[in-house]
C-alpha cells in the first residue's frame, strides 16, 4: 500500500516536467537485481523483473544509440545527452540474466560489486568464478562497492580506509586488472568520504543522489538515476528526461556536506 501510494505521489510530480527535452549531460541509471530478490528489500523496490528491464533496455537501443556508455573512470561528460547503465551489490543475476539482455543489444555497463559478498560465497552473490566470467565479457567495466556495505559516512576514519582498501584490492586481486571506480554504499558519502576515496586510489564514485552530471561535476561525487521494480515504461522514460530529479530533495547534495 505504502509503495502504491509513493508511486502514484511521484508520478503525479513528474507529470509537470513530462514532454521536455532531456537535459544534456550524463544520465547514470543504477539498478540492483534483476529477477532475483534483492537485499534487504522490504517493499520489493530494487529488483526488476526480466521482462521490464528487457522493455527498458530496448527503449535505450532505440532512442538512445550512440549515447550509450559504462562508467569507466575516463568516461567523457559534455555537452551531449548521455546515458550509463550501472549495477550494485554484485547479483548473481546480472551475469546470468542482465548480461544477455545487455550483449543482445551491444550495450555497455558496470557492475559495482561488494568484495566481501564474493569473497564469502554470499548466496544470491557473483562467486569468484562469476566475477571472473562477467569482467571478460565485451562492454563490462567493474568497480567497487566497499567491502562489507556499510555506510561509509558512518565509519570511523580506520574503518572507512580499511572498506576502501580491502574492497579494491580483492577485486583488483580477483580480476588481475586495475579498480578505479566505485559506488557509494546507501549512496552514503560527504566530504570526508571523497577524500578518502581519492586517496584510496580510485578516479570515479558515484552515489544515488538523483541528477543528470555535468562536465563541471566532481568525479567522485557523481549522481545517479535509481530505476525501481515495477514501474510502467513511461515512468522509465520520465527517469531518462529528468522529469523525477525533484525526488533528490529527500536527500542532501553529498557533495555539500
Amino acid at each position: 500500500m505504502r509503495r502504491g501510494i509513493a508511486r502514484t505521489v511521484s508520478e503525479v510530480m513528474a507529470v509537470g516536467r513530462w514532454g521536455c527535452d532531456p537535459p544534456a549531460g550524463l544520465r547514470v541509471l543504477l539498478y540492483h537485481a534483476i529477477g532475483s530478490p534483492a537485499l534487504g528489500d522490504t517493499y520489493g523496490l530494487f529488483s526488476i523483473s526480466p521482462e521490464e528491464f528487457t522493455r527498458q533496455m530496448d527503449f535505450l537501443a532505440a532512442q538512445y544509440s550512440g549515447r550509450i556508455s559504462g562508467l569507466p573512470s575516463n568516461v567523457r561528460i559534455d555537452s551531449a545527452v548521455q546515458v550509463a547503465i550501472s549495477f550494485d551489490d554484485g547479483y548473481e543475476d546480472n551475469l546470468t540474466v542482465a548480461a544477455p539482455i545487455l550483449a543482445a543489444r551491444g550495450l555497455p555497463y558496470t557492475v559495482f560489486v561488494t568484495s566481501e559478498f564474493v569473497k564469502h560465497g554470499r548466496p544470491g552473490f557473483l562467486t569468484p568464478s562469476g566475477l571472473r566470467e562477467l569482467a571478460a565479457l565485451p562492454n563490462v567495466h567493474i568497480g567497487a562497492h566497499g567491502a562489507t556495505h556499510v555506510a561509509l559516512s558512518a565509519c570511523d576514519d580506520a574503518t572507512l580506509r580499511e572498506e576502501l582498501r580491502a574492497s579494491k584490492q580483492y577485486l583488483e586481486d580477483t580480476l588481475g586488472q586495475p579498480v578505479d571506480t566505485m559506488a557509494y554504499p546507501y549512496g552514503s558519502a560527504d566530504r570526508r568520504v571523497r577524500e578518502a576515496v581519492r586517496e584510496a586510489g580510485y578516479r570515479l564514485a558515484v552515489s544515488s543522489y538523483a541528477l543528470v552530471n555535468e562536465a563541471s561535476r566532481d568525479r567522485l561525487m557523481l549522481g545517479r538515476t535509481e530505476v525501481l521494480g515495477g514501474e510502467s515504461l513511461r515512468v522509465f522514460q520520465q527517469r531518462l528526461h529528468g522529469d523525477w530529479d525533484w525526488y533528490r530533495w529527500r536527500m542532501k547534495d553529498p557533495a555539500t556536506l
